[in-house]
């Protein structure tokens, strides 16, 4: 395992999180108590660049709080006024595979935030990257109102039907307060073991 002062520090981590607020006000509250926690502590936020939903509130978040967001957005997105006017800088891509891997290469960790599929998609890519070997970068939870609770049940299953090993179940971070997250994610080390792809084979 490798030592927690031999690990690169956190200085982006970026953030998958819905395009829609959803019916509970719980769900911005956190996106914005993260949003500050970043900025207090000079994480870059990296995020799917637009001005909606969640994704808008942890932006406008992270620049209230003086701190930087770098956005990635396709074009097709971008054309259709998604895009958020006013980031310290902001990547337009072709694809969507393009903005994932452009996302998990500027970022040091990831967070999911609750979302929908696109959120889903985004945070367990990078999930599995970090279990492949692709890149050793810590995958967080933030829970907000037990939102994720049945998906946490879902991995469990798995891992007790051997379809998903302890160590990888383990590599999935969880928490309700975004600043105890981050700490979580600071601290946290890959579990041991070869690299089975690298980030040329992803």
């Amino acid at each position: 395992m490798i030592p927690n002062d031999a690990l690169p520090p956190v200085r982006a981590v970026a953030v998958f999180c819905g395009s829609s607020h959803g019916t509970d006000p719980a769900f911005a509250d956190a996106a914005r108590g993260l949003g500050a926690q970043l900025a207090q502590r000079d994480i870059e936020l990296v995020y799917g660049g637009g001005h909606v939903g969640l994704m808008g509130v942890i932006a406008d978040a992270v620049m209230s709080g003086g701190g930087r967001v770098h956005g990635v957005i396709t074009r097709a997105l971008a054309e259709r006024e998604v895009a958020h006017p006013d980031l310290t800088e902001l990547e337009v891509v072709e694809t969507m595979h393009d903005r994932k891997a452009s996302m998990a290469d500027a970022a040091d960790a990831f967070v999911m935030l609750p979302g929908g599929f696109g959120t889903l998609d985004e945070f367990f890519e990078a999930l599995t990257w970090t279990q492949l070997g692709v890149h050793a970068k810590a995958c967080g939870i933030l829970d907000v109102g037990g939102y994720f609770g049945p998906l946490l049940s879902f991995l469990d299953t798995a891992t007790e039907r051997g379809l998903l090993r302890r160590e990888h179940r383990a590599m999935v971070l969880v928490d309700d307060d975004p600043g105890a997250l981050l700490e979580q994610m600071r601290a946290w080390s890959p579990p041991p073991g070869e690299k089975v792809l690298t980030p040329a084979q992803r």
